[in-house]
């Protein structure tokens, strides 16, 4: 995997000036990205490729991410993004109980789309070849989720709602209890059950306020 970057001189010129980048561009280079990885893989994925479904040149590519791997990671912390408001520390969307519910709700959802079921099969067979994609991936996606709900946690935690002593190791332990053996099934082809992921979760939710209450 060649990581070198073509020059392109007025590109530098024109950030040394300061002038803003092109958001809307950046954006369609991002999803047209993400789909590809999602659908091909890392290495099934071509910068070409990327380019001409955005609509851009592949030096443009480029001159926003740089390399393959800086481009996987922005399409993998672009999905994610979808979670980030259920870790808000603005989230007053009911009690604690509720705002843990409604986590684990998203999260199980989330993880459980066949698309990104075999995304992450895709990525974990690719890892064997090359252990930096997969440490693209984890960087840019399940450790930037587990910060945001670290600090979810902790934030709890400073306003009484919880007694965390460790936030970082409880955000892992709510994630295993919702998750279960439901995502392990799910990577070897056995099929989704709502009642049972709600179950798992409602029970996950009872168990983790009752190790965590507060005084």
């Amino acid at each position: 995997m060649s990581s070198s970057k073509p020059v392109n001189n007025s590109a530098a010129e024109a950030k040394k000036a300061g002038r803003p980048i092109d958001v809307a561009k950046r954006d369609a280079i991002i999803a047209a990205a993400a789909n590809s990885f999602f659908e091909h893989g890392f290495a099934g994925t071509a910068i070409e490729q990327v380019a001409a479904h955005a609509g851009v040149s592949k030096v443009t590519v480029y001159n926003h991410f740089g390399d393959k791997t800086a481009l996987f990671k922005a399409a993998v912390e672009k999905e994610c993004e979808k979670l980030r408001g259920y870790f808000s520390i603005e989230n007053n969307g009911g009690d604690i109980r509720a705002r843990l519910t409604a986590i684990g709700e998203a999260m199980v959802a989330f993880l459980s789309r066949p698309e990104m079921v075999q995304f992450e099969r895709r990525i974990a067979a690719e890892t064997d070849a090359d252990p930096s994609i997969g440490m693209a991936f984890l960087e840019a996606g399940p450790r930037r989720m587990k910060a945001q709900f670290t600090a979810f946690l902790a934030h709890a935690n400073a306003q009484g709602e919880l007694a965390v002593p460790d936030p970082e190791l409880a955000s892992e332990q709510f994630v295993c209890l919702c998750k279960g053996m439901g995502d392990l099934e799910r990577r070897f082809g056995a099929q989704d059950v709502a009642q049972i992921n709600a179950h798992r979760i409602e029970a996950s939710v009872e168990m983790f306020l009752a190790a965590y209450a507060p005084d």
